[in-house]
């Protein structure tokens, strides 16, 4: 009798556990579906916005992401200065840069980003991973602009050629990768001009 009850008790064992198994189960995965969904609730209420700005270049207008472009240059800045080895030379002058006639703001652009995407970023290497995703981002941010105002067909002026060329008579004084360190430094004059195109459009 004794060893039938116990055949008896461990052949319906099975599906009592089967049966709170599942209800254990069904209970983990809503809790974990709950949880997912605070999460996202959670990632999009911090998510940090993306400013985009309408720059206004003569009679042309393109879309720049400044406040993108600031944060992946400011991971890289500190790391960029750091490496320039080339203290007394100077491509790029603020005061140049700040006085480009608002008729030739289009062109310099223009050329500015040829400068940066065909001799800059494809001669500038970082020995940190991240610093060089930052910098490929960066770079294909300017390959986008750069398509964006090319279709403005800007009018370009002899004197602003000539300072365009002046920027790569000084670049090829050096060697490539010294070069673009020092254009790389540079950059935050180029991101000061572009924010300041940007807030006079809105102003």
């Amino acid at each position: 009798m004794k060893a039938t009850a116990w055949r008896h008790r461990d052949t319906s064992s099975p599906g009592l556990f089967l049966s709170a198994t599942h209800t254990q189960v069904t209970i983990v995965m809503e809790m974990l579906l709950s949880c997912s969904l605070c999460l996202l609730l959670l990632l999009s209420c911090v998510r940090e916005p993306v400013e985009s700005r309408h720059l206004h270049v003569g009679s042309c207008s393109v879309d720049i992401h400044t406040h993108e472009l600031r944060k992946y240059y400011s991971a890289i800045r500190s790391d960029v200065l750091a490496g320039d080895n080339e203290i007394g030379v100077k491509l790029l002058d603020r005061s140049l840069i700040k006085n480009v006639p608002e008729g030739q703001k289009c062109c310099f652009l223009h050329l500015l980003l040829r400068f940066y995407v065909e001799r800059v970023f494809s001669n500038y290497a970082s020995s940190h991973p991240q610093h060089r995703r930052s910098s490929s981002t960066l770079a294909n941010a300017f390959v986008i602009i750069r398509k964006d105002i090319h279709k403005c067909h800007c009018h370009c002026e002899e004197a602003t050629q000539r300072t365009i060329d002046s920027l790569h008579a000084e670049f090829i004084k050096l060697q490539a990768n010294e070069g673009a360190q020092k254009a790389m430094g540079e950059l935050d004059t180029v991101l000061e001009w572009l924010e300041r195109l940007s807030q006079n459009a809105h102003s």
